[in-house]
């Protein structure tokens, strides 16, 4: 079994830490270690370490019998550890230890609204170069006709009377240390602490309705499918402000082109003659046509690379190549002119017709070197 740590190291304080440090160092663990905000195994055993630590050091008397003896002295201790993970939330917590409120700094919190998604297709060239386009979205929006009020035109809103306006109550817990105060959302209004005496006959109170809304997104080039764009504050709208629109990209395939990262890989298939010969071909690129040369001699599976046409960098500068690899098509079937003109050729080779390093076996040392 491990050595506990220091109490003082645990909470990251000196051993003269006063007593408001000592709360300042606690809270700022919880706010980083409670299950509320970090839902990891070993976060929450270091909250369990940081909430025994700080049981024992704001104690007045507990501390003065670590300083004096250290874990030795806290033996047959009862810790309450459990109890400070009782409580349904970081906010809670705080709120009943420490009279603050980590979202609303001690005022009623101002729900934001809630994250929208949607997806929109792009073709290979929109991806590569970036593009606008609108995309449908189901989005909560404030009622126009009750301006969000959720109260019918003419009327307003009253405070509500179990809250005060608040939007919250406090209950007396009773804790390790005491009864502590706790505050939570009134359950009469919902936490938004109003009373609708006449609801909108839009929103039926509500003052969100749900709305079909086109939302303009500006692609950025060399985007890849699988990625998403966030657009902030164009989600779903709430008392404190919207939430975000993430939009899913996928990218149609497209016959042409297969993409490699930031490359474009084409196959070319040549006959043979051409192949050995040489020529001059026109092949299909993200700008259009391009003619390219074909070396004579070209082997199956040469790549020709025509670089920086591949696609642009994500949020960068230059682009990929696109590379265009060379396949050589053999005859299936010949006539027999043909197959005697072969047979000519075949009579005409030798030695210096086929260089040793363009055998397969010459291309295989090649690649070791």
């Amino acid at each position: 079994m491990a050595a506990k740590r220091d109490y003082y190291d645990v909470l990251g304080v000196s051993r003269d830490a006063s007593d408001a440090d000592v709360k300042k160092a606690f809270r700022r663990l919880a706010r980083e270690l409670h299950p509320d905000v970090n839902p990891e195994a070993e976060a929450g055993e270091r909250f369990r370490e940081a909430a025994e630590a700080y049981e024992v050091l704001s104690d007045s008397e507990t501390r003065a019998r670590y300083d004096r003896y250290g874990h030795a002295g806290m033996a047959g201790t009862q810790f309450h550890t459990e109890q400070f993970m009782d409580f349904s939330s970081l906010s809670d917590l705080l709120g009943a230890f420490f009279g603050d409120d980590i979202f609303s700094g001690g005022r009623r919190a101002r729900p934001r609204g809630g994250d929208a998604a949607a997806t929109i297709e792009l073709s290979l060239a929109d991806a590569a170069f970036g593009a606008t386009r609108e995309v449908g979205v189901d989005l909560i929006t404030a009622c126009e006709r009750c301006e969000g009020t959720g109260a019918e035109p003419g009327t307003q809103p009253t405070a509500c009377p179990e809250c005060g306006g608040s939007g919250r109550v406090q209950h007396v817990a009773q804790t390790a240390f005491g009864q502590f105060v706790q505050a939570s959302p009134c359950a009469v209004c919902g936490g938004r602490g109003v009373r609708i005496e006449s609801p909108c006959q839009d929103c039926r109170g509500r003052g969100r309705l749900s709305v079909r809304k086109s939302v303009e997104v500006q692609v950025p080039p060399g985007i890849a499918s699988g990625q998403r764009l966030r657009l902030a504050g164009r989600g779903h709208e709430g008392e404190g402000g919207a939430g975000d629109l993430y939009v899913h990209v996928t990218v149609a395939p497209d016959p042409r082109f297969e993409r490699d990262g930031n490359d474009l890989v084409t196959v070319l298939d040549l006959p043979f003659t051409r192949a050995a010969l040489g020529t001059t071909v026109t092949v299909e690129t993200l700008e259009g046509p391009y003619e390219i040369e074909v070396k004579p001699g070209t082997q199956p599976g040469e790549v020709i690379v025509l670089r920086a046409r591949g696609i642009p960098v994500l949020g960068g500068r230059g682009r990929g190549d696109h590379r265009i690899v060379v396949g050589v098509m053999i005859p299936r079937k010949l006539t027999d002119e043909q197959r005697a003109q072969l047979r000519g050729f075949e009579r005409g080779v030798d030695d210096a017709t086929y260089s040793s390093d363009e055998s397969f076996l010459g291309r295989l040392r090649a690649a070791f070197r």
